[in-house]
């Protein structure tokens, strides 16, 4: 059996599939995911799961190089932000236009996870990272100065 706390099959299988900036979306239950965009659909009800355990959860096995939020986010929505801030330590959150998250983000995205939250502007954009010090680990590589800080 798995060793890790992931117990759904299809978000391991996405996790295990992304990319260096490949882009995940967690979202609320009212999103509009795309048709052609992968779903994975974990809302049951209200808030369950919420975007806490699911974020959580996710930044146990995915290293997130940046996450982007809607620009409503850190003033009409700071729980979510200061959590992001707690789950993420150390990631940069960018803004953008939360109709962009809804659209052209949502297209773009390798796989959107759906939770149960009712969150305003509970949707997270998660850019995918590597990890540093495993990638420029041999003798004579040099390691760029946007990453010296996670060596």
């Amino acid at each position: 059996m798995k060793k890790g706390t992931i117990l759904n099959r299809e978000l391991n299988e996405v996790i295990a599939s992304m990319g260096h900036t490949d882009y995940l979306i967690v979202c609320d239950a009212g999103f509009p995911i795309p048709s052609g965009v992968k779903r994975i659909d974990l809302a049951l009800k209200k808030d369950v799961p919420d975007l806490e355990t699911v974020l959580s959860l996710i930044a146990g096995d995915f290293i997130a190089e940046n996450i982007y939020v809607a620009e409503e986010v850190e003033t009409n929505n700071a729980p979510l932000y200061n959590k992001l801030k707690e789950i993420f330590p150390g990631v940069e959150i960018g803004t953008m236009e939360h109709q962009k998250i809804l659209s052209e983000m949502a297209c773009k995205a390798k796989a959107i996870v759906r939770t149960g939250a009712f969150d305003p502007w509970g949707n997270v954009i998660l850019q995918s990272g590597v990890n540093v010090p495993q990638w420029f680990d041999k003798p004579g590589i040099v390691v760029p100065d946007y990453y010296k800080d996670k060596m």
